[in-house]
């Protein structure tokens, strides 16, 4: 998948939890990664985020540290 596919993607996922009525936001994004998201995806958006891509939202890259390691 294209990187700029995947972080608009992320970013969408972002935005929703954003609107949510909770304090750990990066935590509910991270699950929601873990739980719908195939490794492959998910090990590709940990590479962006080391790479530092610029288009990816804060709650995304604060998300990243919370995802589990993909298999």
């Amino acid at each position: 998948m294209s990187p700029e596919k995947l972080a608009r993607m992320a970013n969408q996922i972002a935005t929703f939890f954003r609107a949510q009525p909770a304090e750990d936001r990066a935590a509910l994004v991270a699950k929601h990664l873990d739980d719908f998201w195939e490794p492959r995806m998910r090990r590709q958006l940990l590479e962006l985020v080391q790479a530092g891509h610029a288009d990816l939202d804060p709650l995304v890259v604060a998300a990243a540290g919370r995802m589990r390691a993909p298999a």
